[in-house]
């Protein structure tokens, strides 16, 4: 890569809804650092390679850029994007450092797989109530809207001990958030001001009356003796939480299913043998090619990747998505196997910035499918996988819409 290399913009385009972008294949085998271009027109490099990336997320000197880093690359154009598109450095989560380990302990511990497993049979019923609503709307029915997009928002406000009522604010909120074009800058942060207010009115509320949620376990935390954290790294939480829970698994449902159904051999594999639920999400994990535009990390300083030395000021576009189709990293990449194990995607980052809530996810995951296929064996795309149409401005990846009949 040089600053004179002529850049591909992103997103990189692809035949179908569900396909990977034939350029991935092609820059793992010869340009596994190239320029591209972001939909703001900052340049960047693009890394495909499995193993670049992984070294790369896992340097703990690297972060998200935000609006503080001298010359970062921006992802959203003059004018538009919410906070966590134009990396506002105003939220208040250390992104490197001990003050983020420390951080990242005290929520982890709150999120580990086993304390996951203790929500797993309120989300099998609200899953179980989603698709009676389903259902009971008729054929066809739009599984991401009655199903994929509801349930992770109504875990997210159960995790945070928010009102049942105040979902479709979250949801709302999350959108603004995460959308490149589709909020003006101004549309985002009076989106921002607001969740901010509420988050704070939640979190004195709390204080007040703790209950048994995260929020009032982290201050709980505080007042036993221990670190516990700010009201500003309290509300900074949750609108991580929102952010990072919401779009990505409500996406993930809807990408998943239209997956497994795209070719029906799969579906069926799993109906014969549903003890295949827990690999088959991680392998849909890795098989996902609509993942958005990819992380991103500000260096910095001067660093060597995959040979090629970038100079301190440049921002790099982590393609997770093609490094999960690395076939120096898997046998038979670009196939999907529902058995595969082990399966070690990076669809969750790596490193000291790997996503907290990846077992709050997979258990999301892992309760739809299970009870789709129970529920709803005779379940299928409405429309040819063709017709299907990818969500356009989010930094995360999704459909629009996943019409089903059963």
């Amino acid at each position: 890569m040089s600053p004179n290399d002529s850049a591909m913009r992103l997103p990189l385009p692809t035949d179908g809804p569900l396909e990977a972008p034939a350029e991935w294949q092609e820059l793992r085998r010869t340009c596994p650092v190239a320029t591209v271009e972001l939909p703001s027109g900052d340049k960047a490099a693009y890394l495909t390679r499995y193993d670049d990336i992984k070294a790369l997320l896992s340097d703990p000197r690297f972060a998200r850029p935000t609006d503080m880093d001298e010359g970062a690359a921006r992802i959203a154009p003059e004018g538009a994007g919410g906070p966590v598109a134009n990396g506002d450095s105003s939220i208040a989560i250390a992104t490197q450092g001990e003050e983020h380990l420390r951080w990242r302990r005290h929520v982890g511990k709150y999120l580990t797989a086993k304390r996951v497993t203790a929500l797993r049979p309120g989300m099998v019923a609200i899953v179980e109530s989603l698709i009676d609503d389903l259902v009971e709307h008729g054929q066809p029915g739009d599984l991401k809207a009655t199903v994929g997009f509801p349930l992770p928002v109504y875990v997210i406000c159960d995790l945070l001990g928010a009102p049942a009522e105040d979902r479709d604010r979250f949801s709302y909120w999350s959108d603004a958030f995460l959308n490149v074009s589709r909020y003006s800058t101004e549309e985002a942060q009076a989106s921002y001001a607001e969740f901010a207010r509420y988050m704070s009115e939640l979190i004195a509320a709390k204080r007040a009356e703790p209950g048994d949620d995260l929020i009032s376990n982290l201050i709980k935390d505080g007042a036993e003796g221990g670190e516990g954290l700010s009201d500003d790294l309290l509300l900074s939480t949750g609108m991580g939480l929102l952010v990072a829970g919401h779009e990505t698994t409500a996406n993930m449902i809807g990408k998943m299913v239209s997956m497994l159904l795209a070719d029906r051999t799969r579906w069926e594999r799993l109906l014969a043998d549903p003890s295949l639920v827990r690999t088959a999400v991680d392998e849909v994990l890795r098989f996902d090619a609509n993942f958005g535009f990819g992380v991103r990390r500000y260096l910095g300083e001067d660093v060597e990747v995959g040979g090629e030395l970038l100079p301190g000021g440049t921002t790099v576009v982590c393609a997770l998505s093609a490094a999960n189709r690395d076939e120096q990293v898997f046998a038979d990449a670009a196939e999907m196997d529902l058995t595969r194990a082990p399966n070690p995607h990076m669809t969750f980052g790596a490193g000291p910035h790997a996503c907290l809530g990846q077992s709050l996810a997979r258990t999301e995951l892992q309760v739809v499918l299970e009870v789709l296929l129970r529920r709803l064996p005779t379940l299928r795309l409405a429309v040819p996988v063709e017709e299907l149409q990818r969500v356009e401005g989010l930094l995360v990846g999704g459909l629009r819409t996943v019409p089903v009949r059963w």
